[in-house]
């Protein structure tokens, strides 16, 4: 299956990363070869890509945002649980996995994908059905992050049960949970962690909530009464960066 992605950074990301297969680049007449533009050709030329300056009407049509940029490559390369974990031991890490239980927005998707680059998780696992999956909109929301990051696609709650006995401790992230604390002792968000984050409206389903080993939420001073997925995931996933890195 083939797919367009588009934007600048996500196209360089997705040359630089060398995991998908890629068959054009087009560039809209006129477009500037400079900074990341020229970046790209350069990028595409290496693997010797195709290139085509097209009308910047044409490219209109595969997405208003693409910046004078489009690359046709081959879908997203999903991976295995097995190589998620198998990631943390050739780096001598404990694991760090990301768990996203039906998440339907593609701009929260691509920033915890993002974040989750960002603070050296292994890899994230998303269900099989009633989730986005990795499109062209969630590589543009990361900015490209996503062609460097492992994602999974399982049953999430057998995916915790492997983690667990991987000797990964699960924690839920929602507003009926415990406060995570920076107070002394040792930070349930440190070690081997799995993050389960919910769906921006519902939350966790039951039965992975059921799956956790302790559930958590941030502490809140506000007058809201929570954050939406991505920034309360983001944040977690921070605070489990700096707890691991004690």
């Amino acid at each position: 299956m083939k797919e367009y992605i588009y934007s600048r950074n996500a196209v360089y990301e997705t040359l630089r990363a060398k995991r998908r297969q890629v068959f054009q680049l087009l560039l809209a007449e006129g477009a500037n070869d400079r900074g990341r533009m020229a970046e790209i050709v350069t990028l595409a030329q290496q693997r010797k890509v195709p290139i085509q300056r097209v009308p910047r009407q044409r490219l209109d049509r595969i997405h208003e945002y693409h910046q004078g940029v489009v690359l046709e490559a081959s879908g997203y390369p999903y991976r295995e649980l097995d190589d998620i974990l198998e990631l943390a031991r050739s780096r001598s890490e404990l694991p760090f996995v990301l768990l996203l239980d039906t998440l339907n927005d593609p701009q929260n998707f691509g920033a915890l994908i993002r974040t989750a680059e960002a603070v050296g998780v292994h890899g994230i696992v998303i269900p099989l059905a009633r989730t986005v999956d990795v499109t062209p909109a969630v590589v543009n929301a990361s900015s490209g992050a996503s062609e460097h990051m492992l994602v999974a696609q399982a049953n999430l709650v057998q995916a915790m049960e492997e983690l667990k006995a991987a000797d990964v401790w699960i924690v839920g992230l929602d507003q009926d949970g415990e406060t995570v604390t920076t107070a002394s002792g040792r930070s349930p968000l440190s070690g081997a962690l799995g993050l389960v984050v919910g769906s921006e409206g519902e939350g966790m389903r039951s039965l992975v909530k059921k799956s956790c080993d302790i559930i958590l939420k941030l502490p809140m001073r506000g007058q809201i009464e929570s954050l939406n997925a991505a920034v309360a995931g983001s944040v977690a996933l921070y605070l489990a960066y700096l707890a691991r890195n004690k």
